[in-house]
This record gives C-alpha cells, structure tokens and sequence, in this order.
C-alpha cells in the first residue's frame, strides 16, 4: 500500500498530461525524540510567543507577519495580502526542460521526494516519459507551486518510478568565493603529490549508505536504553590528542598503512553488521 501522497497534481509536456502524486523520500521521524521539561513537575514545555519589548504573551489573533523596513519599523501583511500576491498553484507541474543528469551542481540540491502515479490510468504515460528518460539519460526541469511556494523541481528516472528534487534558487545558494578567500596558493609536485594519489587509490571503495551510521542518534538510544534499565549512563571516550607532525612524514606512513588493509567500504559495512555495531538500542520516545 503507497504512503500518504505529500502532494498531488498533473504532469505537463506539450500536450501529455498525467496525475503523479509526490511521497517524501527522506524523514527525520526515526530519531531519538527528545523534548524540553520542566524539572520540578516533569510536564513537558510549550513554546509561547511573547512581545520583545514587554515580555508578555501574544493573543493568536494579534499575531501578523511584518517585513522590517528600518531597525524596528515593521510593514505589517496580512496573511489574506500575503495569499493574494504569491502565484496560486493550478497543481500542474509543466516540463520545461530535459537536462543531462550531471549537469546540476549538487550544492542546489533541496529535498528529494519520490514521484509517482497518482492514479491507474496515468501509468501508461508516466512509464512511457520514465523509460524515455532513462533511455537519453536525462533529467526534466519543472516548476510548480509546492506548499505554497514556488518552485523549481529536477525529475529524474530512479528504479521503476522518479525522484523528484526541489532545487534551491540561486540567491539561496551562497558564493563560495568568501569561504575560500584566504586559502593561499600552493603547488603541490613530486613525490608528496604520488603519495597522496596512492592512498586515495588504495582507499577506492563503492558508496554504501548503510556503511555510514548515525553516532550521535546510537548514542542518545545508548543513553535512554541505560536510564530505562536503571544503569549507569554511559560516558564517551575522548579520543587521544594527535601531534602535529611532518606532512611527509605522515603521508608515507598512512601509505604504507593503506596497502596493508585495502577494504572497499561495502565491505566495512558488512563487518559491521556481523559484530552487532548497529541498531544495538531500541528507538524510543525520551520525554
């Protein structure tokens, strides 16, 4: 049985048309829960919003959004202002450009959403524009109104079905020019360069995304499992301080480490399910 659709409308390419509904694809709703308590009653806490200047709680029907003009000096808009100027969503997602899969830097990546049919009689189209895209190996741009906001979406064939990512705008994506302005210049030659290249190409591996586990969330589980059974919580070992070596020096010892246990990461991972390192608490609800 298919979840519950996050969204559904009509794809559009000329003059095809078909119902897909959207499904979320990644979710945090597996984490440890943990929420703020009042210690001397142990009820849980709400958030309130309060005025900035009086410290007072605000009435619901005195709470309006505002855009802030100077230091201080709010336009109010009321949500009625607010609904009549953002474009309305006609739940039609026209294509307006087919794309080679790489072509869109990662970095304008938003959410991922799988995207499917959304009734039987769209199946036929739907899997028709699937294998089409699959077969040129390319990627759909289009753009519709998503939970109330405008946006631009990269489709692209995955499996039996699509995924569907919403893509940032370009002013949401920040210059990386800043980030690296005081990274000097430096030429990197000769046998420190063939080092690295050669523990790069000893460590070569396949991505594994169940090789990759969540420390922090398996060790609050640890912790909650420990308090559960009455035991004493458990207390994270400091890793030991490294020393500031020489480059060189360290390069042609993880070389000669590296060739003693080349191991892809699909195989990591493997080991690590056989000794039990996963999953070894349950995920319950703290608070």
């Amino acid at each position: 049985m298919a979840p519950r659709a996050n969204w559904k409308g009509r794809i559009r390419l000329g003059e095809i048309s078909f119902g897909v509904a959207l499904y979320t694809a990644a979710t945090t709703s597996d984490r440890v829960a943990l929420h703020m308590i009042n210690r001397r009653t142990g009820n849980r806490l709400k958030n309130e919003l309060v005025d900035s200047e009086t410290g007072k709680p605000v009435e619901k029907e005195d709470e309006v959004m505002g855009y802030e003009v100077d230091s201080g000096d709010y336009l109010l808009l009321e949500q009625e202002e607010i609904a009549a100027a953002v474009p309305a969503s006609d739940k039609t997602m026209p294509i307006e450009a087919f794309i080679r899969c790489g072509d869109i830097d990662t970095l304008y990546f938003d959410r991922p959403y799988y995207l499917g049919p959304s009734d039987a009689a769209s199946v036929e189209a739907y899997t028709l524009l699937r294998e089409g895209m699959e077969r040129e190996k390319v990627a759909a741009l289009a753009r519709t109104v998503l939970f109330r906001r405008l946006r631009t979406v990269m489709i692209r064939p995955h499996g039996a079905g699509f995924i569907a990512n919403t893509l940032n705008f370009d002013y949401e994506v920040r210059s990386a020019d800043r980030s690296f302005a005081d990274i000097p210049e430096l030429r990197i030659e000769g046998e420190m360069l063939d080092l690295a290249e050669h523990i790069i190409k000893t460590k070569l591996g396949e991505f594994d995304p169940s090789s990759f586990d969540d420390r922090y969330e398996a060790a609050l589980a640890d912790l909650v499992k420990a308090k559960l059974e009455g035991r004493a919580p458990p207390r994270r070992t400091e890793p030991p301080r490294e020393k500031v070596v020489d480059l060189m020096a360290a390069l042609r010892e993880s070389a000669k480490a590296a060739a003693g246990r080349k191991a892809p990461a699909k195989d990591a991972a493997k080991e690590a399910a056989k000794t039990g390192t996963k999953d070894k608490a349950p995920r319950r609800k703290a608070g």
